[in-house]
């Protein structure tokens, strides 16, 4: 066991989301933000000023410093892995916002990368670590709904095209690997195998309707998972003016519903209901910086208690990957016209 009381982050890329990552850093007692690394010399020196750590745009000299444990990649998600590689060679401990990259096969290297390295790898989802989420699993790992019938994700968001122009990558195929699934749905769509079990197959359809962007603004997609439920995934930027993601569980006992991270339908066979909120507990539904930062906190606590107890993150390269791969299959189908069976 790693005997370290404290571990020291850096965080690369100054995207709108490294914020989560240092509030969330800088709050836990075991993790100590040291420094922060983007190609904006401006940028970067804005926030190292504001939350007093050091700043560099050169990788390099983040990946030589002794009292960096763990880097944090913030970046463009079609610039996650060349960060990811280079911090593994390093020894250096990894966590990348979703999506791990853009294709499989650049989140493959990474995950072969920080095996080969010894290092952990994990994939931010956290929205797994969201309360009423894991009272949800929990009720359905014991089987308290039965044999699945259906599961759905109803991401019905709203960005404007301000939201895309304010950054080159946004809703590009290179930078953004796609847009509102791949971006914004991938979040609920994890949610959704990670419930439902292994996808065995894809029925997908895209399409840009709103926006001036290479990327979808929706799409929809059948699913056929291997338990042999089956399932339906609508996910969009285009939903004016944005509501709260819906996630639907249904089993032959009964039904879960989660809308905006809180339980809002418990309807079990011999339970009473006990819903106490259903307000949500924030969503990104039409603000992508509405979301709350304890999710975050709480996935970058159990990266450290992985390191500290030398075990897999909760949500590892593996984990990451099993929404990467549902999504880009919805692309292949819409792009094909053809059902897409995933390996």
């Amino acid at each position: 066991m790693n005997k370290k009381k404290q571990l020291g982050f850096a965080i690369v890329g100054m995207g709108s989301i490294s914020q989560f990552h240092a509030k969330s850093i800088q709050s836990l007692k075991r993790g100590r933000l040291v420094a922060l690394c983007s190609r904006s010399g401006a940028k970067v020196r804005a926030a190292a000023e504001e939350y007093g750590v050091d700043w560099t745009t050169d990788l390099e000299k983040i990946l030589q410093r002794e009292d960096i444990d763990v880097v944090n990649i913030c970046t463009a998600s079609g610039m996650h892995l060349e960060p990811a590689l280079a911090a593994a060679r390093a020894g250096k401990h990894v966590m990348v916002e979703k999506p791990l990259d853009v294709t499989l096969e650049r989140a493959d290297e990474m995950i072969a990368a920080c095996e080969k390295a010894g290092v952990k790898l994990a994939c931010i989802f956290q929205t797994r670590f969201n309360p009423d989420f894991i009272k949800l699993k929990a009720a359905v790992d014991a089987g308290k709904l039965g044999k699945p019938v259906t599961g759905s994700a109803y991401i019905k968001w709203f960005r404007p095209q301000s939201y895309y122009d304010a950054n080159d990558w946004r809703g590009t195929l290179r930078g953004d690997g796609g847009a509102a699934l791949i971006n914004q749905s991938i979040h609920t769509i994890d949610l959704l195998q990670c419930i439902m079990g292994p996808v065995q197959t894809v029925f997908g359809k895209t399409a840009t309707r709103t926006h001036s962007i290479e990327g979808e603004d929706i799409g929809l997609a059948i699913l056929q998972f291997s338990s042999g439920a089956l399932g339906l995934i609508e996910g969009s930027t285009a939903i004016v003016p944005g509501y709260p993601e819906r996630l639907e569980i249904h089993g032959e006992k009964g039904t879960i519903v989660l809308e905006g991270g809180r339980i809002k339908n418990w309807d079990i066979k011999g339970e009473e209901s006990n819903i106490k909120n259903n307000n949500g507990s924030g969503t990104g539904a039409a603000d992508p910086l509405a979301i709350p930062l304890t999710g975050h906190m709480r996935q970058i606590d159990d990266m450290i208690d992985a390191i500290l107890e030398d075990r897999p993150p909760k949500i590892d390269g593996h984990e990451g990957r099993k929404a990467l791969q549902i999504v880009l299959a919805i692309y292949e189908s819409a792009k094909t016209g053809r059902e897409v069976r995933l390996s």
